[in-house]
């Protein structure tokens, strides 16, 4: 077994390390395993995002190297996305919020996509299953820029065959408080 190892080139290599060789277009890695200092981290940044390197490394028990360096391979390893505030939105301007079901034409998801992302006020898109295929949540300053979101920008994309809007008249942030 060893030996087949050895010849094979791949003598001690870890399997995300072989898969990317196998497949030379598909660049995807698997995604290491966290541990339990990891998942406190990504605890402590996701409560508190301005939380100093300092803080974490005092508050998971490791020197600011390690909790410098955890950090930088939970961005890179892409498991931490990015750092952002928290917005209220009707105080930020934003009266109007609706989420936003489309049925589009098949396979043109990606296309879709690209649309959606350039919509004003538009904060999370996803491709889903059941009676519709995409969730977009949006924000507008009020209902008349919502009518006209969604019948002259969303209704003009070719692939979106439907849409159905549910305004949205309370909402709660499930974020943890800092």
């Amino acid at each position: 077994m060893a030996s087949e190892r050895m010849a094979d080139g791949h003598d001690g290599d870890r399997p995300e390390e072989r898969l990317g060789e196998r497949s030379a277009e598909r660049q995807e890695v698997l995604p290491r395993p966290l541990d339990s200092i990891d998942r406190d981290i990504l605890h402590i940044l996701h409560t508190d995002g301005r939380a100093s390197i300092r803080s974490v490394a005092e508050r998971v028990h490791v020197s600011r190297a390690n909790a410098y360096a955890r950090i930088n391979r939970l961005i890179d390893d892409g498991v931490i996305r990015g750092f952002g505030a928290r917005i209220n939105h009707e105080r930020a301007g934003q009266g109007a919020s609706a989420y936003i079901t489309l049925k589009i034409v098949q396979n043109t998801w990606r296309t879709v996509r690209e649309h959606l992302r350039t919509l004003p006020g538009a904060s999370h898109i996803a491709l889903v299953s059941g009676d519709f295929d995409v969730l977009l949540l949006v924000h507008t300053p009020d209902n008349r820029a919502l009518r006209e979101l969604v019948l002259t920008r969303l209704q003009s994309i070719p692939e979106v065959l439907s849409t159905r809007t549910l305004l949205v008249f309370e909402e709660d942030d499930l974020e943890p408080e800092s």
